[in-house]
């Protein structure tokens, strides 16, 4: 029962991960009805520009020109991070798919990975191959509770998730922003006719889902403090999954499938080699996607690509 409930924890802190990447693919599909493939390499880039967030705050601590506690100086990344990385995901919305707004479907997810590629020889260019190690930006604690071993990381990359993921929630349901994204998501060719503007939900619904990433992409570096230029493309692909599972374009259906991905990883490992765990994960998909082929939380319309 220990060993179990310490592998519950551990599902809940990677569930977390996919969950908020998983998000980013959820939304703007259901506005624009088409994955941003390069989804995956914005959680890189936030990764990255957190690490340059955290280690500017760092140093000003360090030289006792701006003295912050720890939690804050994590609290600053997260939000900075989130800010900056959402301007990226903006620039994406602009530069790559608002000119293929009417193409088919195929171009779109041609340019995403066109578009992940380009952030990926950008960060090689600019930082080099080199593996970047996220700083240490609070004590590592451990807490034991009847023999389940807790550390206070693992902690806050779940609660901060969960409450990211409530604050969405909140936003889309209770917010006149949210409203229009709701409204546009059920029919994106009616409502801009009446005085909703695609080019103001369309950025704002990738600027939203890049900033999730880039809480996500500062949270795995807490947890698994080594960056690399590449570290988006499997959790990225994988969340891309969890976000099929859940319902092409269902928002709760992509938090919940996120964190079910994360424990069947978890749960294969523990009774299978680790070499067989994307494998069986995958299987275990097919099976639930052979009986609900629109995800857990689809619908049949929703899945009509305009190829």
């Amino acid at each position: 029962m220990t060993f179990l409930l310490q592998n519950i924890v551990n599902a809940l802190q990677w569930g977390s991960f996919y969950a908020l990447i998983a998000l980013g693919y959820a939304m703007v599909y259901s506005i624009l009805m088409l994955f941003n493939f390069a989804h995956g390499d914005i959680f890189m880039a936030g990764a990255y520009i957190g690490f340059g967030v955290a280690s500017a705050l760092l140093y000003l601590v360090a030289t006792g020109f701006f003295p912050l506690p720890d939690w804050l100086i994590l609290v600053l990344t997260i939000v900075i991070a989130m800010f900056l990385t959402s301007f990226l995901g903006m620039i994406v919305e602009r530069i790559g798919y608002r000119p293929l707004r009417q193409a088919p479907r195929a171009s779109a997810a041609i340019t995403g990975l066109m578009i992940g590629i380009i952030l990926e020889t950008g960060n090689l260019a600019l930082l080099g191959a080199r593996r970047l190690c996220f700083p240490s930006l609070i004590d590592l604690k451990t807490y034991e509770i009847g023999g389940v071993f807790l550390t206070n990381r693992k902690i806050l990359v779940v609660i901060i998730s969960l409450g990211l993921m409530l604050a969405l929630d909140q936003f889309v349901r209770k917010t006149k922003w949210g409203m229009a994204m709701r409204a546009m998501s059920y029919d994106f060719v009616v409502v801009p006719l009446m005085g909703v503007s695609i080019n103001v939900i369309a950025p704002m619904t990738f600027a939203i889902g890049s900033g999730l990433a880039a809480a996500g992409g500062v949270l795995y570096g807490l947890a698994y403090p080594v960056l690399d230029p590449y570290m988006g493309i499997l959790i990225g692909w994988k969340a891309f999954v969890a976000a099929i599972l859940g319902g092409r374009g269902s928002i709760m259906g992509a938090a919940l499938a996120g964190f079910m991905l994360g424990f069947i990883e978890i749960f294969v490992a523990m009774v299978f080699p680790s070499t067989l765990r994307d494998l069986i994960a995958f299987s275990i998909v097919l099976i639930i996607l052979t009986f609900r082929p629109y995800g857990f939380f689809g619908k049949p319309y929703s899945a009509k690509l305009r190829l």
